[in-house]
């Protein structure tokens, strides 16, 4: 928790459930990434958190854009974003998307099937495309293997019927998975697509790009790899297989960037236990999976939290949110503790929760209105 967050929760004592993000922190992480990796162009992952100070604070900065949607394109060019500055990188997209993208000014397109392919040639014709390859996600917290990417073969294929389309065949990308935490796992991932960039460019195909895709960690409550080792890790493998000969790099950052900048301000709504001798107590809070909290499904986001308490005697918890559905339950297998004088009304914090909460939150299921947002 920054001294800024801190100071607003409590001076303004907002009321919960509630995100507080440092902007100040954002800039600050946005500078470390590119300290640690000085030759990459930053396309922020919008999805992480659209939040207009966000944006606005990344345009100053000189930041391009990763958009998932024509709304979050828009979002950037809202906030004085140059549209030749916005990556189109959902390679899922309506062709009526495509085109208002387009007439926007944007010139950079994913795609990994030849029906995206065609559509992109249809609809945003002459476009910079880039391809994204299935790479492994071990290693990976929140794992995005299969849905997206295609199979090194189809991509060589896809790339040259790129060129054949009119379109320019860019380059290529690839994700490791969200909350990676190996960096082994980049270095695998830049040997496959170094092959496939040689195979292409022995194909006659002028491919200039390679995407890294996210996946930049944060600490939770287990250590990570810190940024300068990832950074060490990608360009050493960069310069193993490409040489001098080192082709354009994006990466696409988005949990890094905003992720600890923003804590979760809670109230708990009960304490209670399910028998008189289960040591085990429950501990329900008035945001839960569908307030926002929805990378705790599989208990795979572990945040950390702070407590009025902390120091005291502690007792092991299941965590809980407020509504009437049992998949609400946050962490019931992953060993989480809290001060055996946890009581109802106590507010708590949930640390590092700037990214992908504010978007996940439902709109009114229960009647619960998403958390307010307040940015510092």
């Amino acid at each position: 928790m920054t001294p800024k967050v801190s100071a607003y929760l409590r001076d303004v004592a907002p009321a919960t459930p509630c995100l507080v993000v440092d902007v100040d922190r954002v800039e600050s992480n946005f500078r470390r990434l590119q300290a640690a990796l000085p030759l990459a162009r930053i396309y922020y992952a919008v999805k992480a958190n659209p939040a207009n100070p966000i944006l606005a604070r990344l345009v100053g900065l000189g930041s391009n854009f990763d958009a998932a949607s024509f709304e979050e394109v828009q979002a950037c060019l809202d906030n004085g974003a140059d549209p030749a500055a916005i990556s189109y990188g959902n390679t899922v997209k309506k062709e009526s998307a495509i085109r208002a993208a387009h007439a926007a000014g944007v010139r950079m397109f994913a795609f990994d099937s030849e029906a995206e392919l065609r559509k992109l040639a249809r609809s945003a014709p002459g476009s910079r495309v880039y391809c994204r390859i299935l790479v492994g996600n071990d290693g990976a917290e929140w794992p995005l293997s299969r849905k997206f990417g295609c199979e090194v073969e189809m991509a060589k294929e896809l790339m040259v019927l790129a060129g054949e389309l009119g379109l320019d065949p860019f380059g290529l990308s690839f994700h490791v998975g969200s909350q990676q935490t190996r960096t082994q796992a980049y270095e695998a991932a830049i040997g496959k697509v170094a092959m496939l960039f040689t195979d292409l460019k022995d194909a006659g195909v002028n491919i200039r790009m390679v995407n890294l895709g996210g996946g930049y960690p944060v600490r939770y409550r287990a250590e990570v790899p810190e940024i300068d080792a990832i950074g060490e890790a990608i360009m050493g493998a960069m310069t193993e297989h490409f040489g001098n000969a080192l082709p354009e790099l994006v990466i696409e950052p988005g949990r890094f960037l905003v992720a600890d900048a923003g804590v979760v301000s809670a109230e708990v709504v009960l304490v209670s236990q399910k028998a008189k001798d289960d040591p085990v107590r429950w501990v329900y809070l008035d945001i839960g999976r569908f307030g926002g909290l929805a990378e705790t499904e599989g208990e795979a986001i572990k945040y950390a939290f702070r407590t009025p308490h902390d120091g005291g005697a502690e007792g092991p918890v299941t965590i809980a949110g407020p509504t009437c559905d049992s998949t609400d339950t946050l962490y019931e297998k992953s060993n989480y503790r809290l001060p055996l004088a946890l009581d109802c009304g106590d507010r708590v914090e949930l640390l590092a929760t700037g990214a992908y909460v504010t978007t996940y939150a439902s709109q009114a299921f229960n009647g619960f209105r998403p958390l307010a947002e307040h940015y510092v």
